[in-house]
């Protein structure tokens, strides 16, 4: 079985590219901290996963995710390898996103990436229970009606 599922904050704004050719898939790659639970003498440990996402996750990553927002991803660990530009064989581990999730309000995500905040066109898309409002228009990638 091969299942990982983690809970953390982007490091930077995912990067999307789109497939040649008819069916253009979108590919989104950013990159998590994911705090520790157990801490040695009172040191913070995170640790940075590499994930990528693909088709319609992509285009949600590449539309709502910002750097510093928390987020929860569900995929499977995947290792590969290429040789770059230079001749040089590179190892790459990283999680491939089957799901994923906000993990916090907006307002809560605006305070932890230092007060980034989306265009919008109403002042506010926070409810009084500090859960976001879902955007207009994204019926199509919702999974239930």
């Amino acid at each position: 079985m091969n299942k990982v599922i983690l809970m953390g904050r982007l490091t930077r704004d995912p990067e999307v590219r789109y497939g040649s050719g008819e069916n253009q898939l979108a590919i989104a790659n950013y990159s998590i901290a994911v705090d520790r639970r157990f801490r040695r003498d009172s040191e913070d440990s995170t640790d940075f996963f590499n994930c990528v996402a693909f088709g319609k996750a992509a285009e949600h990553a590449e539309k709502y995710y910002h750097k510093g927002i928390k987020i929860v991803i569900c995929g499977r660990l995947q290792s590969r390898s290429y040789t770059n530009k230079d001749g040089i064989k590179v190892n790459v581990v990283e999680i491939v996103v089957e799901e994923q999730e906000f993990a916090e309000s907006k307002s809560a995500s605006e305070k932890s990436s230092g007060g980034y905040q989306q265009n919008t066109s109403s002042s506010s898309n926070d409810l009084a229970d500090g859960f976001m409002n879902i955007p207009d228009g994204i019926d199509e990638e919702l999974p239930f009606n």
